[in-house]
C-alpha cells in the first residue's frame, strides 16, 4: 500500500521541527515516532492515531473516524481517519496533538 504524500507533508508542516520525531514506513505507510512511540500516521489516504484506551470512545465518535482494524482485529486505542475527518488544519490539529500527547504519555513524558 503506498500513502498520501500531500497529506504526510500537511502532517509534517503541522508537527513543526522536533527532536523526538521520527519518521518510519510502517503498516504500508508512514509513521511519524515521537520518542519512539507511533503518533500519527498515513495509510493510503486515512490517518492513522494514537488515541490511548481512555479517550477511544470519544475520538471513534467523530466524524470520518473508525476503530483501526489492520488485521481484523480492531485495536482499541488506534483509530483510523478518512478524509472528511481532517477537511481543516484545525481538525487536523486535533488529531496530531492527540497522537502526539499519547505517544508521549506512553513514553512517559
Amino acid at each position: 500500500m503506498s500513502y498520501d504524500v500531500a497529506l504526510a507533508d500537511r502532517i509534517r508542516r503541522r508537527i513543526g521541527e522536533r527532536p523526538d520525531l521520527v519518521e518510519k514506513e510502517m503498516f504500508g505507510g508512514l509513521a511519524f515516532l515521537v520518542d519512539g512511540r507511533m503518533s500519527v500516521g498515513v495509510a493510503g489516504s486515512e490517518l492513522m492515531v494514537r488515541v490511548g484506551t481512555d479517550a477511544h470512545d470519544e475520538y471513534v465518535s467523530r466524524p470520518g473516524a473508525r476503530i483501526m482494524d489492520f488485521t481484523s482485529r480492531p485495536m482499541r486505542g488506534w483509530i483510523t481517519v478518512s478524509a472528511e475527518g481532517f477537511e481543516t488544519d484545525e481538525d487536523l490539529d486535533v488529531w496530531i496533538d492527540q497522537g502526539i500527547a499519547t505517544a508521549e504519555a506512553a513514553a512517559g513524558g
